[in-house]
């Protein structure tokens, strides 16, 4: 069969963990969040527990309905699983430079690898979806079950077996999907709701097990050999786009690990980027702070592209860019979109998935579509002055638009909003009020040279200086030493860090906020995201790095970078994926995952850190 062994030249693997499998395959209870490891193809990603088995998977997109979703409901939800039928240790980590995943499993009967992989091509994403997975056997001589339950997606779907001449199809919903394998793989059942199969291995053998999956379209299916060779292939795709990640600092192998892991979540049909892979994955274990964050947020973006230009990745700025730049003229100013760039409907409950841990409710949509925030302007702004600064080229209905926006922002930011963390009740928080001082200043400097049209350009420069006053004048706390999370308040806001970012205030003042955040934010390295939400919510990573980013900006160097190396101490073990949260009390990982805000964070930190500072681009 082609394809190379396993890899002597993987990254750097995971603790070992016991494996003890059950009579149906899955571990009883859910993993914690950060035993999970991501796949992607540049349109779906899918989340592997340590047992080997698929417990989340949106086909053919990110904010699809899950065909296996078992990570949120035990009992009935889908997954797919090819493990050994013995209890095991496993080591996992992925190839170096690459998303194809690697679980060495030993046991008193012998050794394994899996490899895993969302299969792509060196010429970019397939057409269909292709969840391929190999088992070889490195010595002695072990038996492999394999497990496929389709779900239900919340009740709302009943999957059906289609015997085919060309295969058995499952059907769930408007999804097909066909189980592939070498031919040494015996099934021993398929019903409606799925299959099960075995294949025992001895030394130096192997079997490949595959799921081919499209919807709503024809299914082309590949022979197993062609399946497995692309498991290689993918391999090489990832590391070709992995070599034109470039930085020059202390951690560079660090950077292209959660570039490639933010590179998962770019939805490629569109460019845009998806602030995480799932939806209701808890913000505290029981708790019903759960969100749906397969869609695309103008705050992630604009992050989104800061960063792949920090770090010379094109490509995909591009396309971030201009999936931004479409949206904004399409639907006008929102704080999020879907993936191919529609309004995102409202919340609704799936009422009868048990949810992660037992933590309800599981949801589909989200509330955010219905807010307005200012920061929405920084961001963009933000964004096309570092795109500009890089040589890039405005097209003359981007430059309208984005003038048209500025117009707005000024307009507008002198009335509440919801602010960066989406709350239900409209302030004047001091962050948003920054976002759009941050906004008309960008919009100011492109102006000036030659980017936007210059009619309006001396009206934004006086509402920014306005702006400036406004926030001195209101939203600084001479008890708190410090701005505060909105006027008339003596609350603390960790976003603030951003400021420095920006280019926002003082050094002085900017300097003395950041101390205060800490202060009375922090949990050793670990930041809360404004007061009062340690009792409801875990420590936010994002804020974390953007401390780190933060006392980069404002010359505090020697401090940052203990802070930044505190903050990865304070990680879990993992293979590099980053949640939304961690709670400091158990080390262990709380909302969804792959965060892209929290990659993001890390990257900006690390390159502010290493020199490239943010605010000599803008």
């Amino acid at each position: 069969m082609p394809g190379s062994s396993p890899s002597d030249d993987v990254g750097e693997r995971t603790h070992r963990l016991e494996i003890r499998p059950l009579p149906d395959g899955r571990a009883r209870e859910a993993w914690p969040i950060e035993h999970y490891t991501a796949l992607g193809n540049g349109r779906s990603v899918s989340l592997v527990a340590p047992d080997g088995t698929v417990e989340w998977w949106c086909v053919p997109s990110m904010d699809s309905p899950p065909l296996f979703d078992c990570l949120l409901d035990r009992e009935e939800g889908g997954y797919f699983q090819a493990f050994p039928d013995t209890d095991c240790q496993v080591e996992r980590a992925y190839r170096p430079d690459s998303n194809v995943m690697e679980t060495i499993c030993i046991s008193s009967d012998g050794i394994a690898c899996l490899t895993q992989s969302l299969n792509s091509t060196m010429a970019g994403r397939l057409p269909w979806s292709e969840l391929a997975c190999r088992l070889e056997c490195l010595s002695g001589t072990l038996t492999f079950h394999v497990r496929l339950v389709c779900g239900t997606q919340g009740g709302t779907v009943s999957p059906w077996l289609q015997p085919n001449p060309n295969g058995s199809i499952f059907h769930v919903g408007s999804v097909l999907a066909v189980f592939c394998r070498t031919e040494n793989v015996y099934v021993m059942r398929e019903d409606d709701r799925g299959m099960e199969a075995r294949v025992t291995l001895r030394e130096g053998e192997r079997a490949t097990v595959a799921l081919i999956v499209s919807r709503d379209e024809p299914l082309v299916l590949s022979p197993i050999d062609e399946i497995d060779t692309r498991i290689d292939i993918s391999d090489r795709a990832w590391r070709a786009w992995a070599e034109g990640v470039h930085h020059d600092g202390p951690h560079t192998t660090l950077l292209r690990r959660h570039a490639l892991l933010l590179k998962l979540l770019l939805y490629s049909p569109s460019g845009a980027i998806a602030a995480a892979a799932t939806t209701s994955l808890p913000e505290k274990i029981g708790g019903n702070r759960n969100y749906d964050y397969r869609y695309g947020w103008i705050r992630d973006a604009g992050y989104a592209v800061n960063a792949f230009l920090r770090l010379s990745i094109m490509p995909e700025s591009d396309a971030a860019f201009a999936w931004l730049m479409q949206c904004l003229d399409a639907h006008g100013t929102r704080v999020l979109y879907s993936l191919d760039g529609n309004p995102v409907a409202d919340v609704q409950i799936l009422e009868t998935m048990a949810g992660y841990m037992e933590s309800r409710p599981v949801v589909t949509g989200n509330a955010a579509t219905r807010q307005h925030q200012h920061g929405i302007y920084g961001d963009i702004f933000e964004t096309a002055s570092l795109f500009v600064s890089r040589g890039n080229v405005l097209d003359q209905k981007s430059a309208r638009t984005l003038s048209a926006l500025a117009d707005e922002c000024a307009d507008k930011w002198q009335q509440k909003d919801a602010g960066i963390w989406e709350l239900e009740t409209p302030q004047h928080y001091t962050q948003s009020k920054i976002s759009a001082w941050q906004a008309l200043t960008r919009a100011t400097e492109l102006a000036s040279g030659g980017h936007l049209p210059a009619t309006c350009a001396e009206r934004w420069g006086r509402e920014r200086d306005r702006i400036a006053m406004w926030i001195d004048r209101y939203c600084w706390s001479e008890s708190q030493q410090a701005y505060t999370m909105y006027a008339g308040s003596d609350r603390l806001d960790a976003a603030l860090a951003l400021g420095a970012r920006f280019g926002f205030g003082s050094t002085q003042r900017m300097s003395a906020t950041l101390d205060a955040i800490r202060r009375e934010l922090g949990h050793g390295a670990l930041l809360y995201r404004y007061s009062g939400t340690e009792k409801e919510e875990g420590a936010f990573l994002a804020c974390s790095f953007w401390m780190c980013e933060a006392l980069a900006e404002l010359g505090r160097q020697e401090e940052g970078e203990r802070f930044f190396e505190a903050c990865l101490d304070a990680l879990p073990p993992t293979v590099g994926i980053l949640a939304e949260m961690i709670d400091p009390l158990t080390g262990h990982f709380l909302g969804n995952i792959p965060q892209g805000l929290s990659h993001l964070a890390l990257i900006h930190a690390a390159c502010s850190l290493a020199g490239d500072r943010h605010r000599s681009s803008s």
